[in-house]
């Protein structure tokens, strides 16, 4: 297991990255409002029943009572990734968005990394629903979207080396590729393994998938890839760093021309899962539904007790 610390991969095209500052100040502020520390376990729990994502619901094999229903179902692909447990599943999460995500912005733009980001988020909560479409767990937690982050960084940035903290103690600078390869082969091995356990190895590999794929078509004109392709035009073209114009020739040395060339480091980086607590809530009764009516998700059902039901954390 890694943990990814610092990378030494300068911003090149934009100042600063307040999307992705934003992106951690909005996350922490909702789990403050929400979380276990500050909230009474009702409200905490009510969040996460309204904002989370629950498949049953949003494929129409289950309704919420009125009384639970925050946001439209749709919404709730965008909100749940705004959503976390404990201090330690939103710490993991937000390191990894602090480390990967401000190059990730420069090679986007802020307003496509931030569609980037949610479009991350939304694949990843569809591949977790389409895993178990009657699940009534809801689903929180920003890894889908960090996941995309991740992927698109592994594809910008496959030779920077990063400090990472090895089995959780010993600090090494290594190329991101190898950490980073590590932990994209884990989730698709976990998803196989454990498709439906407490940590929805689907949502990261939605979020993977999503973001190896979006990062190609929204980065900036001229930004190459691991691959050594660059959007130019909105194609893809073959990298080559262009050489200054020739300068007139001096007049106290007339042979004299300038010539450059070069071609821009690339490089991967790492990302590791955050440690996900698995947290309980409410307690939601299973069953095949068929073509029966949607069953109703009411306040009955809903023990406001943090032992109750599995919550899917990401």
């Amino acid at each position: 297991m890694f943990i990814p610390l610092h990378d030494a991969n300068s911003l090149k095209h934009i100042k600063l990255q307040y999307v992705t500052i934003g992106l951690i100040v909005i996350n922490v502020v909702i789990w403050l409002i929400t979380g276990p520390v500050l909230a009474p376990e009702a409200f905490s729990n009510a969040a996460v029943v309204g904002l989370g994502y629950i498949p049953a619901v949003v494929f129409d094999y289950a309704t919420l009572e009125p009384g639970l229903v925050l946001v439209p179902d749709e919404a709730t692909y965008v909100t749940y990734a705004f959503l976390h447990g404990d201090f330690w599943h939103l710490a993991g999460n937000m390191l990894f968005l602090w480390v990967f995500g401000d190059n990730v912005e420069d090679a986007l733009g802020h307003v496509r990394f931030l569609i980037f980001y949610l479009l991350c988020a939304a694949a990843g909560a569809f591949l977790h629903g389409l895993i178990d479409v009657e699940s009534q767990a809801p689903l929180i937690g920003a890894s889908g979207a960090i996941s995309g982050v991740v992927a698109a960084y592994f594809l910008l940035h496959p030779k920077v080396r990063v400090w990472v903290l090895v089995l959780f103690r010993i600090p090494l600078p290594l190329p991101a590729v190898i950490p980073l390869a590590f932990w994209i082969g884990q989730q698709f091995f976990m998803l196989v393994i454990d498709p439906s356990g407490g940590v929805s190895w689907g949502a990261h590999v939605g979020g993977i998938l999503a973001g190896a794929l979006l990062v190609v078509i929204l980065r900036r004109r001229g930004v190459p890839s691991s691959t050594g392709r660059s959007s130019v035009q909105g194609r893809s073209s073959t990298y080559r760093q262009r050489r200054p114009k020739r300068q007139p020739p001096s007049r106290r040395n007339p042979i004299s021309r300038v010539h450059g060339a070069g071609r821009p480091d690339t490089g991967i980086v790492e990302s590791i899962e955050s440690p996900a607590q698995g947290r309980k809530f409410n307690d939601f009764n299973r069953g095949k539904s068929g073509h029966a009516p949607a069953r109703s998700i009411n306040q009955t059902n809903l023990a406001y007790d943090f032992i109750d039901v599995n919550v899917n954390v990401i």
